[in-house]
């Protein structure tokens, strides 16, 4: 097991009004789509999609509970805990890419997209929000190719969900590749019509998470356990799945409604 290491932050940016990135040095490697398990003292460890790579890694995390609360609170200098990273990766796969990103899911697919366009593939994406104050990375997928907007409420580009926008794009243009995060219900829309025009497509999955080393089991996705046969699935595992986009666990493992 990855041992855990005591770091400083960095730098904190505020990214909007409930989701901010973590900068900080750290002495493991990552790759696009892999995640690390972060303890906030004194609250709760807990699993984060690494939105930077290299060096300064970062992370980017939507304030809902009570330890991702208290994680707002933190300042330049104060110490967290990390370990990993875990998880498989986006495989950078094709020369004509969509990614499809609703809210704080553009953190799990940001390194990928510039990763897919440092190769030298076209990349597309695709970033829905509710509104304009809340849409993540614009700047930094722009950098890496063309990008599109879908706000709930009109305040920004796309009037509508963000699958709506994605199959306008898939219309115009021809991919080979669509990789997609973000809220479950939105990333299944993806997939079934990517299963359906014959695209390949890769999905980041969430689900509630204790350990990230395949031994709490409370991660379980069918038979598979999302922190170590995932987080990204492939189309293929995605349409032969019984859970995803219906089911999902709670803390104590029962099977509940997505």
């Amino acid at each position: 097991m990855a041992r855990m290491q005591i770091v400083p932050l960095l730098e904190i940016v505020k990214e909007s009004h409930h989701t901010t990135t973590y900068r900080f040095r750290a002495d493991f490697g990552g790759a696009p789509g892999q995640f690390i398990m972060v303890w906030i003292p004194r609250q709760d460890e807990l699993p984060m999609a690494l939105s930077y790579l290299g060096p300064v890694k970062g992370i980017t995390v939507r304030a809902y509970g009570d330890a991702t609360k208290a994680f707002a609170t933190f300042r330049p200098g104060d110490r967290i805990g990390v370990r990993g990273p875990y998880g498989n990766t986006f495989r950078l796969e094709g020369e004509k890419v969509l990614a499809v990103g609703g809210g704080t899911g553009m953190a799990s697919m940001i390194a990928a997209i510039e990763a897919f366009a440092q190769q030298g593939a076209t990349v597309t994406t695709a970033v829905g929000a509710r509104s304009a104050d809340e849409v993540l990375f614009v700047d930094r997928a722009s950098a890496s190719g063309e990008v599109h907007v879908a706000t709930d409420d009109g305040s920004r580009g796309f009037n509508g969900f963000v699958p709506t926008l994605a199959d306008r794009l898939l219309e115009k243009h021809k991919f080979d590749q669509i990789i997609t995060c973000g809220p479950e219900k939105m990333m299944k829309i993806v997939v079934d019509t990517a299963v359906k025009r014959g695209i390949p497509v890769q999905a980041s999955l969430e689900r509630y998470m204790k350990c990230g080393i395949g031994i709490c089991d409370a991660c379980a996705f069918d038979d598979r356990l999302v922190c170590v046969d995932g987080p990204v699935f492939t189309g293929e595992q995605l349409a032969a799945s019984e859970d995803f986009g219906k089911f999902r666990r709670d803390k104590s493992g029962r099977r509940v409604p997505a």
